[in-house]
């Protein structure tokens, strides 16, 4: 167990574990008062008249939170600090570029945005109409998304890793009317030609998206189709630099994000304003005690949720500096997160354990060459951190005198929901500690019983409903009543596996579905197998995870080639199966390991043993369990034989 420091806990915000203890209390004993006075930190056009209401009908699920409120998300995160801070800086570009900065203060953030507003207006953008960003980690990404808040519409942000394929699916299941791209994106000294890919996918929607804008991050110049493509920088010249907020219902759309799930179509998670800004902005206070004079760097993407919730809307809301990431850990070399540091005076650093391991296995020297002296709080987030690379982060990049939170959260949370609290909980590292005030957890064995007590091991759930809670899946309500609240009636189901132990921190133990995370980020096998199948070579795919020493978790893809392609070089198919998973899906999803295969551990009924590949994947021949059932079981001695071979 580590202890909380006492020059951290002297002025936290929740000093003592039994503070803590006493706000959780509260929370859960009385909800509806603990909520709306958390809403209060927000400004409201018009207060709401209730805090939280369900409706409940045979099949469905539905929640709402501030009923009768109004309020906007841009006019929370830029105009209302202007008075107080408006020279402040609010948002400090880290280019890839090394050593190179913009600093952007409140009052220039109300007028960009307002500039892009008025962009988009002028091209048609109204109320509740969808757009598409995708953009790499530059201000515009920034000005953008508020923008869109600004005026009303739906923001659907797509990573710029991903590939046209990917994109246009996002286009499609949107309906997005604006795309925003730039001609090219910078990335550890690389160029991505996000306009080229851009142009792949919107030609693909036919003439769903009726403006392109561009973004000019580099010199190059690219091909813009007349009557379609405009560049930002020309149409913000012509706007004002003013431009009124629309006022939102409380339950108003605010964002629409795409994440994987069991089944290959990604699902467009939906986010409202009221509930999701005012849990953003909660969260990030209370899980990274933040004070006026921080300076925070969360050096996530913007493209996933935690650049949504704590690049953005959380730090934002709350009137802090907040860092914009551009480039790599690892560009030029793996000192550059804490050069970014001492370059900033970075009090606040929050990252993925993937990065960490990334860094930890190239050598302290790379982290001790630099002073890191102004940290304070180090956290994690996307996927459970391994105790060794905490215990390393702790010691050395903390120096042994920051506070780590371990943060668990996802997607449609819509921010952290177990972390410690700097100021007030001790440590135990590789768990996720407790939950938020507000949070109630609970352990379910795979017949829905609650499983009491400590020292016990489930699907994790969550009780009741809590302001950041997704809404819906975009057009599919269904799906998210099927895939969150049919399995276990009455709790909202994570999809992961769970452990509380004697003390009762909670330990998060792996996915129960098939979702990979990789990096951090959510790949589901389904998804993975689909863009391998598309392809003539492959007859047959099947995709698990398995243990990788940087990723956390790695893809590894077996593929049964179709006969015209059996006799072709193993090598050869191989790079063009990789390929062809990158160009489909992206980068983040290119298999770590993929094996040709002459056949799948199958049942006589057809299914394929998972479990089996599970295992032949980690290198756990010897616990491969009873195959003498399956429909062929030389396939799998075949299989493991290959496997060994390093084939």
């Amino acid at each position: 167990m580590e202890p909380v420091k006492d020059a951290i806990a002297k002025r936290a915000h929740v000093g003592t574990i039994g503070q803590y203890r006493a706000l959780y209390a509260q929370s859960v004993e009385d909800p509806a008062g603990f909520w709306a006075k958390q809403a209060k930190r927000l400004d409201w056009f018009v207060d709401p008249l209730v805090v939280r209401e369900e409706e409940e009908a045979e099949g469905t699920v539905d929640f709402s939170w501030f009923g009768g409120g109004k309020l906007n998300a841009a006019w929370n995160c830029v105009d209302r600090h202007v008075a107080e801070r408006g020279d402040k800086t609010a948002i400090i570009w880290a280019k890839d570029e090394v050593g190179e900065y913009e600093h952007i203060s409140y009052r220039r953030l109300k007028q960009e945005v307002c500039r892009v507003a008025n962009v988009l207006r002028a091209h048609g953008v109204r109320k509740g109409d969808r757009v598409c960003i995708y953009l790499p980690m530059i201000p515009e990404l920034a000005f953008t998304m508020l923008a869109c808040a600004r005026i009303g519409a739906i923001h659907s942000i797509v990573f710029a890793g991903f590939s046209a394929e990917s994109l246009k699916d996002r286009i499609e299941d949107a309906g997005a009317k604006v795309l925003v791209t730039a001609n090219e994106g910078l990335r550890g000294g690389k160029t991505i030609p996000l306009k080229a890919t851009s142009d792949k996918a919107v030609d693909a929607v036919g003439d769903l998206v009726e403006t392109m804008i561009v973004v000019r991050r580099t010199e190059t110049e690219v091909p813009m189709k007349a009557g379609r493509d405009v560049w930002l920088h020309e149409e913000a010249a012509r706007q004002r630099l003013s431009c009124p907020a629309e006022w939102m219902d409380a339950e108003d759309p605010l964002y629409i994000l795409y994440t994987s799930g069991s089944t290959g179509k990604p699902k467009g998670v939906l986010h409202t304003t009221g509930g999701y800004l005012t849990y953003a902005a909660f969260t990030h206070e209370l899980v990274f005690d933040v004070h006026e004079d921080d300076i925070y760097a969360c050096v996530a993407d913007i493209g996933w949720v935690t650049g949504h919730s704590y690049i953005i809307y959380g730090p934002l809301a709350n009137g802090a500096t907040t860092v914009m990431f551009e480039s790599t850990p690892l560009y030029p070399d793996a000192s550059r997160y804490w050069r970014l540091v001492d370059d900033l005076g970075v009090t606040i650093f929050y990252t993925a354990p993937t990065a960490i391991r990334a860094i930890e296995r190239l050598g302290d020297e790379w982290v001790t060459k630099t002073s890191r002296k102004s940290l304070r709080i180090l956290g994690t987030v996307g996927e459970p951190i391994n105790p060794g690379v905490w215990q390393w982060y702790h010691d050395v990049v903390g120096n042994g005198k920051c506070a780590i939170v371990d943060t668990w959260w996802q997607t449609e949370t819509g921010g952290i929901m177990i972390s410690p609290l700097p100021g007030a909980t001790p440590c135990k590292p590789g768990s996720a500690t407790l939950p938020l005030p507000g949070i109630q957890p609970v352990l379910v064995d795979d017949e829905g019983n609650e499983v009491e007590g400590n020292d016990v091991r489930g699907n994790l759930c969550i009780k009741g409903s809590w302001p950041g809670q997704a809404r819906t899946i975009w057009g599919d309500h269904a799906r998210f009543v099927d895939v969150y609240f049919t399995r276990f009636p009455g709790y909202y189901l994570t999809g992961d596996a769970c452990r509380r132990d004697e003390d009762g921190y909670y330990w998060i133990t792996g996915r129960i579905d098939d979702v990979l995370n990789v990096s951090g980020h959510r790949l589901g096998t389904a998804e993975v197998e689909s863009a391998l199948v598309a392809h003539q070579a492959v007859a047959e795919a099947a995709v698990v995870g398995m243990p990788h020493d940087v990723k956390g978790t790695g893809i590894h893809a077996y593929c049964i080639c179709t006969p015209a392609w059996e006799e072709k070089d193993r090598a050869e198919v191989i790079d063009v199966l990789k390929k062809q998973v990158r160009e489909v899906i992206g980068a983040i999803a290119t298999p770590d390991r993929l094996m040709v295969v002459p056949g799948l551990p199958k049942t006589r009924s057809g299914k394929i043993m998972r479990r089996i590949l599970r295992k032949i994947a980690a290198a756990e021949y010897d616990d491969l369990g009873d195959i003498t059932t399956l429909a062929d079981p030389s396939v799998v001695e075949k299989i493991v034989d290959d496997h060994k071979a390093g084939k």
